[in-house]
This record gives structure tokens, sequence and C-alpha cells, in this order.
């Protein structure tokens, strides 16, 4: 006979954290700057719910995400209901429904929890997964593509994340090539998973008639002009030079915007984009493995144009310097109220007794304080 102990509260599922001091503030004030930037130039802020009936959250740009998500059933309906994997999916059902008559350029940001099924993005092993974005909804344009990087580089300035870049690449691209080489479903696939893998002898072996292009593509991969120039160097039909000329005239709209923004272009990178139409977005730092954030052109529910960019805070907050924490002020038991508010207002936190102490500065000491307050003056801890 085993015997199993009992598990520990604190064990959590694959995947899920708790987040505890001071990384909890640090996220959540973060959040807020960047909420505060995005509000900033025009983007209100909507808070959909995290979970939503299956029909209606999986459907249009949803379909994408579908195998990502949760499902349970609605024990008062009985419909099948699925937690969000993604919150961009309903930025574009609320701008389809809710928001149909509002007026465009509809500009829309947001904040909260994903909850996805395997593995989290990027490869990142977390399965809830932080969301904070704009979409800019209604125009077709690389001046509203230009829009949406320099807010988000705006953004990460503010947070003073350093050396940040971002990666633009135009996923219907190689697709295009590829439609018209008449190939097999089954060297399509090696061929993209070689394009994938950045495996120039495989492309070379499968790619027939495009090997050139597609191999000298893939070595332009880097500082945004070098990409650009091989691209208008490339021999290309005529939908793939359309979207090669609309993935120039954006990274020319965001040197207008944000000239110092370090730009650089895959013109092969099509990994991930399961619902995007355009042009796309990655966002790096200096020092960091991860990505920070993405988000590119797609279509809302009713078809209308739109684009974003989400990041992702538990990234994102890694990557950017930590915030000076305010010092803390310990209350000795009866401190006068209005004296333990002038403190406060002066930016610091106050931690109060809640019966007396006879060596209040050892109890200062014990709960972290810097100072304790004595006869309205403040005290530093030794």
């Amino acid at each position: 006979m085993t015997f199993d102990p009992p598990l520990s509260p604190a064990l959590l599922p694959a995947g899920f954290v708790d987040l505890l001091p001071p990384d909890a503030e640090a996220e959540a004030e973060g959040t807020e700057i960047l909420l505060a930037v995005f509000g900033g130039h025009g983007y209100e802020r909507v808070a959909p719910p995290l979970l939503e009936f299956e029909d209606s959250l999986l459907t249009a740009s949803g379909a994408a995400v579908a195998d990502q998500a949760f499902r349970l059933m609605d024990p008062d309906t009985r419909r099948m209901m699925a937690l969000r994997p993604d919150i961009t999916p309903q930025i574009a059902r609320i701008a389809a429904t809710r928001l149909d008559g509002a007026p465009r350029p509809l500009r829309l940001s947001y904040a909260g929890q994903t909850v996805v099924v395997g593995g989290g993005v990027a490869g990142q092993s977390e399965r809830q997964i932080g969301q904070a974005g704009i979409e800019l909804i209604g125009p077709d344009s690389p001046a509203a593509d230009a829009e949406v990087v320099s807010v988000a580089a705006e953004a990460l300035a503010r947070l003073g994340v350093p050396g940040v870049s971002f990666d633009l690449t135009m996923p219907l691209l190689v697709p295009s090539l590829i439609d018209g080489l008449g190939l097999s479903a089954a060297t399509r696939t090696t061929l993209m998973h070689a394009l994938d893998r950045k495996d120039a002898a495989a492309v070379a072996r499968y790619a027939g008639s495009a090997a050139d292009t597609l191999i000298a593509l893939l070595s332009a991969a880097g500082e945004a002009d070098q990409a650009l120039a091989a691209l208008d160097a490339a021999s290309l039909p005529a939908t793939a030079r359309a979207y090669s000329e609309r993935l120039k005239a954006s990274v020319e709209a965001v040197r207008v915007r944000s000239p110092e923004l370090r730009l650089t272009v895959d013109p092969v990178e099509f990994r991930g984009w399961k619902y995007h139409t355009g042009v796309c977005v990655t966002v790096y730092a200096a020092g960091s493995r991860e990505e920070l954030g993405r988000g590119g052109r797609y279509l809302c529910n009713d078809n209308e144009p739109a684009c974003g960019l989400t990041f992702r805070p538990g990234a994102l907050f890694r990557a950017a310097p930590r915030r000076a924490r305010p010092d803390r002020v310990y209350l000795p038991f009866g401190t006068d109220s209005a004296f333990a508010q002038a403190v406060r207002e002066g930016g610091r936190v106050t931690v109060a007794a809640l019966e007396p102490h006879d060596r209040p500065e050892e109890e200062a000491r014990r709960l972290s304080c810097s100072y304790v307050a004595r006869d309205g003056n403040l005290l530093p801890i030794a």
C-alpha cells in the first residue's frame, strides 16, 4: 500500500505563478504607465470579459487561436464557453458590434490576462499571459501602421526600456511567392518549414524557380535599408511586389514619425501571424531574449481594416529597469493621522502599528521600514 502525501497548497498547475511583492506592484504600475501613454494619443480603454461563448470568441479572427483556448460549459445555458487566449479578437468583435457606429479611426486600448492551453507566446512556458496594447481600427495605410509603432515606442521610452528595436515583416509575401510554384502539398509544407528554420540548403532543394529569390531574401534579414534594398533588387511577381512596396512604405512612414527608432526587416518571416493580413511587427530590447510585444494588420469581424500591437507585461517589465520603491515609514501606535497623511502625500509609504511597541525602531526594521515617525519628525533607521 502506498501513501501519497497531500499536495502543498502552494503548488500551482504548470505555467501558472503567484506574482509576489514587489513584482506584482511593478507590473501594475508599469501597465498603468503604458495605458497613460496610449490614452495620451486618444486610445480609449475597453475591458472585454475573460470568458465568452465559444461561438463568438473563436470565430472570425479568433478562429486562428481556437486551438489555444480552454473550454468549459456554462451551467446556466449549457452552451460552451472559452477563456480568451488573446484579447485582440475581442477588440475586433467590439469594434464590429458595440462600437460599429463610433467615428473612425477608432482608437482602443486594453490590459488584462489571457489563458492558453499550450506553451505561451514565443515559446515561453507561461499559460496565463498578461497583455496590454492598442488597436487602430478603420484606416488601412502606412500612416496608421506608423502610428501604432511610434506610440508603442513612446510607451517603451517612458518605461526606460533600453536598446529597443522593431522588426517589421510582411507575412503574406512568402506564401504569395510559393503559391505560383505549383508545388505539391507535402513539398510546400517542407519548403515552409525550411524557410521557418532559415535553412538555405533546403530552400534551394525545394523552391524550384524561386530558390534564388528566396535565398537572397533569407540573407537580407537585418537592418531595414539592407533588407528593403534586397527586396527592390529581387525579381518578384506582381502580388509579391505589391506586398514589398507596402512594407517599404510603412517603414518610411515609421521613420518620419520616429526617425531615431531602430528598425529591422525580415522579408521571409511568417511564423505565428495566424490572423494577420499585412505589415506586422515584433518588439525586442537589448539584453532580453524575449519578445516584448508583437502586432500588425488584420481584419475585424466585419472585414474592417485594423492594426495594433500587444505588449506582454511579464516580459516587458523584466527588460525595463526596476523603478525605485518609495521609502517606508513606520508609524508607532497612536501617530497623528494628519501627520501620517502628510507623509503619504509626500510620496512615502506608511506602515502603521496596530498596538503599542516598546522598541519601535526594531519593529520598523522588522517591517522593512527606512524611517520611524517620532514627535512629528522622520528618523532614519540605522
